[in-house]
């Protein structure tokens, strides 16, 4: 289940950052089928162009967004603790082994002061 959302949120991920690389900027940008009876021989008018890409543009990003949340929602799924740090009162022992300390490293002998 998870390896098909990941695919589709690549698909997603890649055509929006196509549609926004097509979209006409104010500066010009791309300006791939942009313009009055452009390359598209008068298909679509810019207004219109800019109508469907920017909508097309609101769609895929909610569709990624849905497709972050789910996998969001499926990595939460395999963890085995429920309960956050934050939860706990403070003092409450943990599930955590302590942590065992270090062997002490052997003195150095003294060097005679000169």
């Amino acid at each position: 289940m998870t390896a098909v959302v990941i695919v589709i949120h690549l698909m997603l991920a890649i055509s929006m950052i196509l549609i926004v690389l097509v979209q006409q900027s104010e500066g010009g940008g791309l300006g791939i089928g942009g313009g009055s009876g452009g390359g598209m021989g008068g298909f679509m008018t810019g207004r219109a162009t800019a109508n469907l890409l920017t909508r097309a543009t609101g769609i895929i990003a909610a569709a990624f967004m849905a497709t972050s949340l789910l996998l969001a929602i499926l990595a939460d799924q395999g963890r085995s603790s429920r309960s956050s740090i934050i939860d706990r009162p403070v003092g409450e022992p943990t599930n955590q082994q302590p942590v065992k300390s270090l062997p002490s490293l052997p003195s150095l002998p003294k060097s005679p002061a000169n």
